[in-house]
Parts: structure tokens; C-alpha cells; sequence
């Protein structure tokens, strides 16, 4: 199966979970969340659907532009949303249920945003030489 393929299946898998994590949070945590934490959860949700839509790009791309640097930065995409958005999720139950020996986790989200960053990095070098 062509690259392209699962990187649009997993983009559109990410994009319908986080429409479902989003209306999860503005209509049952919003109740039982504080400001500050809803705050993180919408964060996390927001980067989940911009990213979402990033890897759907990619796969488009692929197609035509079929090198490392393109499908390096799917992977890198996928990688930055498992370690921003999933540490943020993660952050969220961890802040309601007072479990402050897990707060470590915290310490994730920058390496998934810096999996961001390089992710739109490789695009860019991928997108400028079609090989």
C-alpha cells in the first residue's frame, strides 16, 4: 500500500477523534474541569485537528513529491501528536485526579512540539526539491 494511503487514513482516524475529543470536552469535562485545565485539553485538541490536517497535506503531496524528506515529515507529524497532544490529554486527567507523582509527563509536550517543528521543516525541504 502506497505511503500516501496511510497517511491520509491516519490523518482522517486523527481528524475524527479529535472532533470527538473536542465535543467530549466542551460538553461533559467542561463540567467537571477547571478553566485552567479545559484551557490545556482544548490546546491539545486544536494541535491534534492542525496537525490532522498537516499529514492529510502530506499524503496529497506524496504522490508527486516522493521522497525521505516528505514521508519523514508525515512521521514526524504523527510522532508530534502522540507527544504533544496525548502528554496534554494525559496532563489534563492527571491535574483532575491530584496525581502530582505524574506530572513528569509534562515534560513530553515540548518533544512533541518540537516534532512539530521539524516536521514543517522536512515538508519545506521536501516540497522544494521534487525528486
Amino acid at each position: 500500500m502506497p505511503m500516501h494511503t496511510n497517511f491520509i487514513k491516519t490523518a482522517s482516524l486523527l481528524g475524527a477523534l479529535s472532533i470527538i475529543l473536542g465535543a467530549f470536552g466542551a460538553h461533559a469535562l467542561k463540567e467537571i474541569f477547571t478553566a485552567n485545565i479545559l484551557q490545556v485539553y482544548e490546546t491539545a485538541v486544536r494541535y491534534q485537528m492542525y496537525h490532522a490536517f498537516a499529514l492529510l497535506a502530506v499524503g496529497i503531496l506524496y504522490k508527486d513529491f516522493t521522497n525521505k524528506k516528505i514521508k519523514l515529515a508525515g512521521n514526524f507529524f504523527i510522532a508530534g501528536t502522540i507527544l504533544f497532544s496525548g502528554s496534554l490529554y494525559a496532563l489534563c486527567f492527571i491535574e483532575y485526579q491530584h496525581l502530582s507523582s505524574l506530572l513528569w509527563i509534562g515534560a513530553i509536550t515540548p518533544l512533541g512540539g518540537l516534532c512539530f517543528i521539524i516536521g514543517w521543516l522536512l515538508l519545506f525541504a521536501g516540497a522544494v526539491r521534487k525528486d
